[in-house]
């Protein structure tokens, strides 16, 4: 079977050189590889000593980056190393500021393996949430680095759970231990016999707390809100701006929306301007215009959406009309306000909990989106009462960071 692993793996990375001719995203899947040994021939020298954490994306690496600072204060002699699978993450966070290497991972061959952990030398190693390539597990194995998977989900649908996923079950033996979310992953690999598995929670939680440390002032926001009820609309698609466009189109002259779409090409952002009757904004355009005397402003930029959250009356997260489904709903609620999400949560195990609790409310339809929107604005007690609620569960879940160091 690892045969097969193997020829799959190659046969990919054949077509993905095809593909990547047609496809800017795969474009950058494929270039961004072509000197990855090199910058780790230039940048490690043999007697560095180096920590590696690898991630899928950018949610992932999001989502280990309290571990890994944690692990860069408790090591500061190491190089830490962060790696990704997908241009997403990488083209975002290729600049980041604290790792001393970021780059993208090899495709998962045996002898990119072999060069790849010869050259970085790894004392210890981190992947977070999931992706397990059997290659870099095997060498790994093999060496006898510690190797620990953090905020790990297991589901039934995983190969290692199939009668046929043995030689995945194999290259699991490879980790020391497994810093799970939640109770069902610790008793589902339990099944398969590890019980080398901890619950320490999930560091996401973690993450967006430490949000409410920082600065997140911004002062042309502050100007556009005017002290106003301020809806942000955070990671848009098209099928939730229809609905939305609709209910701001008919919303009282005294509310304020902000909109900050997942996809931020300009024939989209102006469709989505074009939509809206309502005087309307760009950030692009922002300069020298009187911002409060506009309704509504969209962010054709990124990084500013965990900021604007701090500013919200109420949430709109994105997503829930589509497939994989709804984006990162933590970072509103940190703030304690509440949150509307579409019908797609189901894959998102924070999103059912919130939605059991009642600080996320789902809809379906433009009319389920005006009933919970007028409610939430005209019900000053229900509106507190779901952000606190949402508040209350960030606090609550917060801590999984210092459980994974204990025990490293």
């Amino acid at each position: 079977m690892l045969f097969l692993y193997n020829l799959v793996v190659l046969i990919t990375g054949f077509f993905l050189k095809i593909v990547a001719l047609f496809s800017p995203k795969m474009k950058l899947f494929i270039d961004g590889r072509k000197n990855v040994f090199t910058i780790l021939e230039e940048k490690i020298k043999p007697n560095d000593k180096t920590i590696w954490f690898h991630s899928a994306s950018l949610g992932e690496y999001e989502q280990g980056l309290p571990v890994i600072e944690k692990i860069k204060e408790r090591y500061p002699a190491h190089k830490i190393i962060v790696t990704f699978f997908s241009p997403s993450g990488y083209e975002v966070r290729k600049n980041n500021n604290i790792a001393d290497i970021t780059i993208y991972l090899p495709l998962d061959t045996k002898s990119n393996a072999k060069q790849f952990l010869k050259l970085v030398h790894p004392e210890l190693v981190f992947f977070i949430k999931y992706e397990f390539w059997l290659n870099y597990l095997k060498e790994l194995k093999k060496l006898k680095t510690p190797t620990y998977l953090i905020s790990g989900i297991f589901r039934d649908n995983q190969m290692f759970f199939k009668w046929y996923g043995g030689f995945y079950r194999k290259a699991l033996e490879t980790f020391t231990y497994f810093f799970v979310q939640n109770e069902d992953s610790k008793i589902k690999i339990e099944t398969i016999g590890f019980h080398n598995v901890i619950v320490s929670g999930d560091t996401r939680f973690d993450r967006v707390n430490a949000i409410l440390d920082r600065d997140n002032t911004l002062e042309f926001i502050e100007i556009f809100k005017n002290n106003q009820p301020t809806i942000v609309i955070g990671s848009s698609w098209p099928k939730d701006e229809i609905l939305l466009t609709e209910y701001i189109n008919q919303a009282p002259e005294n509310i304020k929306f902000i909109i900050a779409p997942h996809n931020i090409k300009a024939e989209q952002i102006e469709n989505l301007k074009n939509t809206i009757s309502k005087k309307t904004v760009l950030f692009s355009e922002k300069e020298n215009k009187s911002l409060i005397d506009y309704n509504v402003f969209i962010i054709d930029t990124i990084g500013l959406l965990t900021k604007i959250y701090s500013y919200g009356t109420i949430a709109y997260v994105g997503g829930g009309f589509g497939n994989p489904g709804i984006h990162n709903i933590l970072e509103p609620a940190t703030f304690g306000i509440p949150i509307v999400i579409g019908p797609n949560y189901s894959r998102f195990a924070e999103a059912i909990e919130l939605v059991n609790l009642g600080g996320c409310m789902v809809i379906s339809n433009t009319e389920e989106l005006k009933e919970i929107f007028d409610r939430l604005l005209s019900d000053e007690n229900f509106l507190n009462g779901k952000g606190e609620i949402c508040k209350s569960y960030i606090q609550n879940n917060k801590g999984a960071t210092d459980t994974i160091l204990k025990s490293i």
